[in-house]
């Protein structure tokens, strides 16, 4: 629990840096999120930060396409000025890590709650855990890449938790497509910091890692995201697949977490 609020915590603090040394036309430049600016993208992070502590976390937990909805968020702040998205991400950011910190020494962190149709996920892995993936995944794939700017370091606690959480949403979207043709369990083992080894059925995540697998992926835990969220092909990263190869290939091609 501790983790998942220093890693959220941790990347506040490098998109809050990074953020204050854009200038204008970095703000209103193309990011790499599709009809998003790079001050949209701050924007959706803010406006997603405040939502925990509005009705808007209601509509977020009904809503039937999350992407559509992130989209309305954002479009009622096109008209902001940059100093206005970033002023209400800083503040509404830091509200959220308290949040999340208080409530990690809580019961409630195990409660379950629904977030959209991705299903239903621990209040504590929700909370500090899809920010910092979101967090994450935007800064280093989306914003930095545009810009030309080389993305910030990461380390093993934040990676950790952006798999941790990849991976939670990957179980929900097994169980609940249940896709016909995987038949047997296959495993993802990722190198690198915060990396490790999940296996996965058609019914979710296997709790035994030592289950016989069909076929074995294998690649670099920081590219996960990028070919995990279909960002780029999994061809193009250092992706490998032990077993039956062309299992592993259609498990690959079917894999788009958001």
């Amino acid at each position: 629990m501790n983790d998942r609020v220093i890693a959220l915590q941790r990347e506040r603090v490098e998109l809050l840096r990074f953020c204050r040394d854009l200038d204008e036309a970095q703000w209103t430049a193309p990011s790499k999120a599709a009809g998003w600016r790079v001050q949209d993208v701050v924007a959706h992070l803010g406006s997603g930060c405040r939502s925990i502590f509005t009705p808007a976390s209601v509509k977020i937990m009904r809503s039937s396409d999350i992407e559509r909805t992130n989209d309305s968020f954002v479009d009622v702040r096109r008209h902001w000025t940059p100093s206005q998205a970033l002023s209400e991400y800083e503040r509404w950011s830091r509200a959220l890590t308290i949040a999340a910190a208080g409530i990690s020494r809580t019961p409630v962190t195990a409660l379950t709650m629904p977030l959209a149709e991705l299903g239903r996920f621990p209040v504590g892995l929700l909370l500090a855990g899809a920010m910092t993936f979101d967090h994450h995944t935007h800064l280093r794939h989306d914003i930095a890449p545009a810009l030309g700017l080389p993305p910030p370091p990461t380390d093993a606690t934040r990676m950790a938790v952006v798999l941790e959480w990849m991976f939670a949403v990957l179980n929900n979207q097994l169980r609940s497509a249940q896709p016909s043709w995987l038949t047997d369990p296959v495993a993802v083992t990722l190198h690198g910091p915060g990396g490790g080894r999940w296996v996965m059925c058609a019914e979710g995540l296997v709790r035994s890692r030592s289950e016989t697998t069909a076929a074995d992926i294998a690649g670099n835990a920081t590219e996960f995201v990028e070919w995990g969220t279909k960002r780029v092909d999994w061809h193009n990263r250092d992706v490998t697949i032990g077993g039956d190869k062309d299992y592993g290939c259609r498990f690959l091609d079917w894999v788009n977490i958001v």
